[in-house]
């Protein structure tokens, strides 16, 4: 059986990503969310448990979300450390991955980052141009059995939560299962291997150690 996990970056907030754990919920699937930590406030904080609490990821997307390979090794660390923190404070459990902001990479950062790189195939769902039409397009055009989706769970991304009503039944018609990026790893019997950069769990063509 063919396995997808699907992945947000950029929460947690208060509107788009409960409904995108509504979505999950009504869809009995599990996600990766892929958190800046500047974003956690008290009332988001909850919508992390929420996630937590039906079987998702909270991951790493640093504190800040700078460019990380332009920062000094100190700075590296401080920004993976406090997000971390943040998500142990919230959930209990340390994140294993870690999604660079703009996946801007360098050998820095590999070297003082001690969690697996996720990359994932995106469909510019960023950019509030890319109709939610087009998103599901994308998605599903490059859609194949390993593979991490990148979307966001940012404020005033309706396009994005859209798009997965879209998604996601099309996806199951096709047979596919949906995992966390852990149990991608799991399914696909893969061990993730430092100095990585993942989007598909089968494939090594995303190597990207500088």
């Amino acid at each position: 059986m063919p396995v997808i996990a699907l992945t947000f970056d950029d929460g947690p907030n208060t509107v788009i990503t409960p409904q995108v754990l509504d979505i999950l919920e009504q869809e009995s699937i599990r996600a990766s969310f892929f958190l800046i930590a500047q974003n956690i406030t008290p009332a988001s904080a909850k919508v992390v448990r929420r996630a937590k609490a039906i079987g998702c990821e909270i991951e790493n997307h640093t504190v800040t979300h700078p460019f990380m390979d332009r920062l000094s090794v100190e700075e590296i660390r401080k920004e993976v450390q406090e997000c971390t923190d943040r998500i142990v404070g919230i959930t209990g459990k340390p994140p294993k991955y870690f999604r660079p902001p703009f996946i801007a990479v360098s050998s820095a950062m590999y070297d003082n980052i001690d969690l697996t790189f996720i990359c994932g195939m995106g469909c510019e769902d960023w950019v509030p141009a890319v109709t939610a039409e087009q998103r599901a397009e994308r998605v599903l055009a490059a859609a194949e059995d390993g593979q991490i989706v990148l979307l966001h769970d940012m404020p005033g991304n309706q396009n994005t939560v859209e798009a997965l009503k879209t998604i996601i039944p099309e996806l199951k018609k096709r047979g596919y299962e949906f995992a966390t990026v852990s149990e991608l790893f799991e399914k696909k019997n893969v061990t993730p291997q430092r100095g990585w950069l993942y989007t598909n769990v089968l494939q090594k063509t995303s190597e990207n150690r500088l």
